[in-house]
């Protein structure tokens, strides 16, 4: 007589969890943002929201978003509409379904007030550096570029080579053009990426270099060439970096010895690292993984190149400067990548997602 067995199917193990792509990105806001709530109570400052192109940061991210949700929807719904205009609408609201989806509105919205966190936070400590230091490491930067140039200066040798006219002019807007680029990029990313991690990268890479600078700007501080060898940059032509210079330079002297209680001046005067040079490389990072374009990738590796040129030219940076720059950039975009759910392949030179969400499966990047 036979006996019938029963086989009993083997439990299932419990469903890994994933992690929030955002979780570095928050986690950089908040820790940023203490650190500079403590530090102004500690000295007895209040914080300050500093003003940029379209005026503060709370008005600027929320009109450049708005602006960036007009531009993606009402060309595309009347380009798709062109030969029945009365359906412009229709389209739109299609348009808004496919593209603006509660991810993506999650994306741009943890993205923007974690960069806003991060950076009125960075800027706040930064215009504290005065009240911790006294003394500048810029002789011991100063010497490191002589060696670096056999005896000559940097500055002096970029002069020579490229002259002090239209060349001033040209690495000028170079140079001012970083200025608008910290917020456009981050809402370029977050707005438009084909792929919601994407935007998760870049605005983690982003945040984390405003975080790594304001750490380097403590560990070796410096004021830059321009301020403390200023005779090397007299024979350039006036632009518009000139008058920049002459202001933070104007700000900074106000905050070490403030004539007015009531003065608004923030200290924006800080060498070692150059986040001139950290972030364009992150840009140019970035787009180099996750940007299709040829010409895109190109033109944010030539500007970055130009950028770092343009630093050296008009003395905001010692050399030493723009190499802890790139030390910055390239691991931002690697922790970035980390942990928005990122594999890298060939050597880091190609990259994929694990995920097109904000849930990064924990067995694709960590097994």
């Amino acid at each position: 007589m036979s006996r019938s067995t029963s086989s009993v199917a083997p439990e299932a193990p419990p469903a890994v969890k994933p992690r929030p792509a955002y979780g570095m990105l928050v986690g950089v806001a908040v820790v940023t943002g203490l650190v500079a709530v403590v530090v102004s109570q500690a000295l007895d400052e209040r914080l300050r929201d500093p003003e940029g192109f379209l005026g503060p940061a709370w008005f600027r991210l929320p009109a450049m978003v708005l602006g960036a949700f007009l531009i993606d929807v009402v060309p595309r719904s009347l380009w798709r509409a062109r030969h029945r205009m009365r359906s412009v609408l229709d389209e739109a609201r299609t348009l808004v379904r496919e593209h603006w989806t509660k991810e993506r509105i999650a994306c741009v919205a943890i993205g923007l007030t974690s960069f806003y966190v991060t950076y009125v936070g960075y800027r706040n400590l930064k215009n504290y550096l005065p009240r911790f230091y006294d003394s500048m490491q810029d002789p011991l930067l100063h010497k490191l570029d002589l060696w670096l140039f056999f005896g000559n200066e940097p500055a002096t040798v970029l002069h020579n080579i490229l002259g002090q006219t239209w060349a001033a002019h040209f690495f000028a807007f170079i140079y001012l053009l970083y200025l608008p680029l910290a917020p456009l990029t981050v809402v370029t990313w977050l707005v438009w990426s084909r792929n919601i991690t994407y935007g998760y990268w870049y605005a983690t890479t982003n945040c984390l270099t405003w975080a790594l600078g304001t750490i380097s700007y403590y560990m070796i501080p410096t004021m830059g060439p321009i301020f403390w060898y200023p005779w090397l940059y007299r024979d350039l032509e006036e632009t518009g970096v000139t008058d920049l210079q002459n202001s933070l330079w104007n700000g900074r002297q106000d905050v070490r010895f403030p004539l007015n209680p009531f003065s608004d001046s923030i200290q924006s005067v800080a060498g070692f690292a150059s986040l001139h040079t950290a972030l364009t490389l992150a840009i140019a990072l970035c787009a180099h993984y996750t940007v299709r374009n040829a010409l895109i990738r190109w033109s944010a590796w030539t500007f970055c190149v130009l950028t770092m040129i343009s630093t050296l030219y008009f003395g905001w940076h010692y050399v030493a400067d723009v190499f802890g720059g790139i030390v910055i950039a390239v691991l931002s975009v690697w922790l970035g990548g980390i942990a928005t759910g990122q594999r890298f392949e060939r050597w880091g030179l190609r990259s994929h997602p694990t995920t097109s969400s904000s849930a990064v499966p924990l067995e694709e990047t960590e097994g």
